[in-house]
């Protein structure tokens, strides 16, 4: 066998400790969250007003709830994300996924940065909204009213719109709206939801029907209700995952 040549020796040299410096400019690196709830039959995001100091960024500007990875609590992005959503909604397992990344030289006055943004799903019961060490305030936005004026912090606007994009598109296929109502819910209650996010009608033959077939509700009895026949309340047999259904949904009149 040939004899390693010095090159070779150097590429199969131990890694450098972790504690060796970094000689090379490190970008801000932080996780913004897209929070979802229906209020008042209408989609709402969470945000958070920044502080109106002079030395702040988009000082008393709204944005989206996010922060800093902290390197000594968070093992990954999602960690972070789980992290940031419990302390502005005290709410510790919702629907969570990872919507993308935005990076520039530009975001953010301070320097180059990157945020990874994710969007996450709560039903309004329970949720005890905070501001944080670093916000002025923090409320509920209907999500239509910010997607006509953009006006977020930094590039929140265009976290949002790609938020609700990707939100509003997966609906038309799988049970994500259900991630948004507190159990036991109603077949009309799950319905209503989904008109809610879409921002339309679906037809309620059809939508009974592709519930019960996809075979991702189990009943818990009937609930209360003004209504002389109590309706049947569901709940989700798996919470982590949303359910697929093989076609969309179709406007009232058909499915």
């Amino acid at each position: 066998m040939a004899a390693k040549t010095p090159q070779m020796k150097k590429a199969s040299a131990t890694p450098a400790p972790r504690s060796q410096a970094i000689d090379f400019p490190r970008p801000y690196t932080t996780v913004d969250v897209v929070i979802f709830t229906v209020l008042d039959d209408a989609l709402e995001v969470l945000l958070v007003q920044r502080p109106s100091g002079t030395m702040e960024p988009c000082p008393g500007q709204w944005a989206l709830p996010g922060g800093f990875v902290n390197v000594d609590l968070d093992v990954d992005l999602m960690a972070c994300a789980r992290r940031k959503l419990l302390e502005k909604t005290a709410v510790s397992s919702p629907y969570l996924e990872q919507l993308g990344s935005w990076g520039s030289a530009t975001r953010d006055p301070r320097g180059w940065s990157a945020t990874h943004a994710y969007f996450a799903l709560i039903p309004t019961q329970d949720i005890q909204l905070a501001k944080g060490a670093n916000a002025a305030d923090v409320a509920w936005f209907k999500v239509d009213d910010l997607l006509k004026r953009p006006r977020l912090a930094f590039d929140h606007s265009e976290i949002l719109q790609t938020a609700v994009e990707r939100l509003r598109s997966k609906v038309e296929y799988t049970s994500l709206p259900a991630f948004l109502l507190a159990e036991p819910f109603t077949l009309p209650q799950l319905q209503k939801t989904y008109e809610v996010v879409l921002g339309r009608a679906v037809d309620k033959s059809g939508f009974r029907t592709r519930m019960i077939a996809a075979d991702f509700l189990e009943e818990v009895g009937f609930v209360e209700s003004s209504s002389n026949r109590p309706p049947m309340g569901y709940r989700l047999k798996d919470r982590s995952a949303p359910v697929f259904f093989p076609r969309t949904f179709s406007p009232r009149g058909g499915d």
